[in-house]
């Protein structure tokens, strides 16, 4: 083999390796957008991964005819999988909307990117051989080699740099551009010599007008997304940023009697309306602080927002604070928005709080404790991830760190809109060996909402304020005695309690919240 062929034939490889990392990038941004917009992960997951295999083994027979003009097929199949795969994100998005419609849009993009990826194998190997013959077995070896790599890279790539440098829409056209030239260019520089120089014009033509367009979509992503993202929401969005772990966006509207009404959404669910937040905060921090005997020390888990730990705050004995929050820019929203930090009465800078921006799953394993307090404010069980902070391994880790006669207080759901969701968190938290007094509020934003305290004893904790509790604008010892009164259908329900390995409680919440 003499020099000329060896360096093709690694340029030749290196083009499978750019190809299957660009590839499989596409895979995880449908996945992450699936996350984002619909929630139910382990669905999207299935849909997308399933779909794509599918369509890969149709675009390997379908390439069948087209290896007799290999290099020119190959080329086109590059630029059609660049324009598309790079655009895909941000036309989902925009289907998503404006027209209200994602999960069909998002099959057929699927299927059509699988298409296109399964039909460069064929086509790859076809071109391997041209430059030299080689026994089938050793090329099928150092074409899938190569091809896993860049898978491998690909998939570290889109969550380590891509995510972080670009975002997802950029990122994502930024890899489609990678994906033009390497197809391309790379491929009719390798066989220029077998080429008709109109074939090449042509073909150079074609990618020329894909990186235009994805240049194009690149400078005006930014525009696209803040236009879709505002019809996606009533009232004007004040900010927004998406984050490794989700999309926080900020609205504010006048509201009720010429309020200004202040709304946090994550990933598109409605966290709080600075209208009636308080009515939500109380309910989840006083009645615990009553029923504690001791308060100095407290864990919140979540409230990144500081408006549990607001409350928290206003009792003079509590001398230190463990706020756990997996987002960093949730914190940092909390501590540096200014209306935010106004509503919080600026919690997150007061010096008996700690703010550690970790999962709280992992770090429960090496919490410190004993606490005397937990608040425990979550969102709703709606994905893998969230569904294992609603486990019995969870609580039970939860109890290792709660002082022997400490209170634990979580947010459960609405009753209401969610009942075997709600009765599903109560009867986790009393397979985890916790007595537990579940009662509900209205917040007129969220509607009926639900919350249940617990301790380590025998006897379900009593549900009141303390002596010395700070003047509410919401919570009494009436409020609270009627808080504990269910209706006759929303009452304990015949469900299971929720664990790492049989999640129940993101089934019944998919069910009762239709995330699909």
């Amino acid at each position: 083999m003499t020099a000329r062929p060896r360096l093709a034939r690694f340029f030749l490889l290196l083009t499978v390796f750019l190809c299957a990392a660009c590839g499989l990038v596409y895979e995880l941004a449908l996945v992450a957008l699936g996350g984002y917009l619909i929630g139910n992960t382990v669905f999207q997951t299935s849909l997308v991964l399933s779909i794509m295999v599918f369509a890969m083994g149709v675009g390997s027979l379908a390439a069948k005819p087209l290896q007799r003009r290999a290099v020119g097929a190959f080329a086109v199949v590059e630029g059609m999988l660049a324009l598309i795969g790079g655009l895909s994100v941000l036309l989902l998005y925009v289907m998503f909307a404006w027209v209200g419609i994602y999960t069909p849009a998002m099959m057929v993009v699927a299927f059509v990117v699988g298409l296109l990826i399964g039909a460069e194998i064929p086509l790859l190997m076809t071109l391997l051989q041209r430059i030299r013959r080689q026994e089938p077995g050793g090329a099928v070896a150092d074409m899938f080699a190569v091809d896993y790599l860049g898978a491998l890279v690909g998939g570290l790539c889109f969550p380590l740099l891509l995510l972080p440098t670009f975002g997802q829409l950029k990122g994502v056209l930024v890899v489609g551009a990678v994906n033009a030239v390497a197809g391309v260019a790379a491929v009719l520089w390798i066989f220029r010599r077998q080429t008709r120089r109109f074939v090449q014009g042509a073909l150079l033509a074609g990618m020329a007008v894909v990186l235009t367009v994805l240049t194009g979509a690149y400078v005006y992503a930014g525009d696209i997304e803040m236009t879709a993202r505002q019809r996606l929401y009533r009232d004007p969005i004040v900010h927004a940023e998406r984050t490794p772990y989700q999309e926080i966006v900020i609205t504010e509207s006048i509201g009720f009697m010429e309020t200004a009404d202040m709304r946090l959404f994550l990933n598109g669910d409605l966290q709080f309306s600075s209208l009636d937040e308080y009515r939500y905060h109380e309910a989840l921090v006083h009645p615990a602080f009553a029923a504690a005997p001791a308060r100095s020390s407290v864990l919140i888990l979540g409230g990144g927002d500081g408006l549990a730990l607001r409350e928290v705050l206003r009792y003079e004995d509590v001398a230190e604070v463990t706020l756990v929050e997996l987002d960093e820019a949730m914190t940092d929203l909390g501590a540096g928005y200014g209306p935010l930090r106004d509503l919080n009465r600026d919690a997150l800078a007061d010096p008996r709080v700690e703010v550690v921006n970790a999962d709280a799953f992992s770090w429960l394993r090496n919490a410190p404790g004993p606490y005397d307090t937990v608040l425990v404010d979550f969102p709703d069980p709606e994905d893998i991830a969230t569904a294992k902070l609603y486990s019995v391994e969870f609580y039970t880790m939860l109890s290792r760190v709660l002082a022997p006669e400490g209170r634990l207080v979580v947010q459960a759901g609405s009753p209401f809109f969610a009942p075997r969701t709600y009765w599903s968190v109560d009867a986790t938290l009393r397979a985890a060996g916790f007595a537990t007094t579940p009662y509900q509020v209205d917040v007129p934003s969220f509607g009926n909402w639900g919350f249940v305290l617990a301790d380590r004893g025998r006897t379900p904790p009593p549900l009141r304020l303390a002596p010395d509790a700070p003047r509410l604008r919401f919570l009494d010892d009436a409020v609270l005695r009627a808080a504990t009164v269910f209706p006759v259908d929303r009452r304990e329900r015949d469900v299971r309690a929720s664990t790492l390995m049989d999640p129940v409680v993101l089934e019944y919440a998919q069910r009762e919240w239709q995330f699909d």
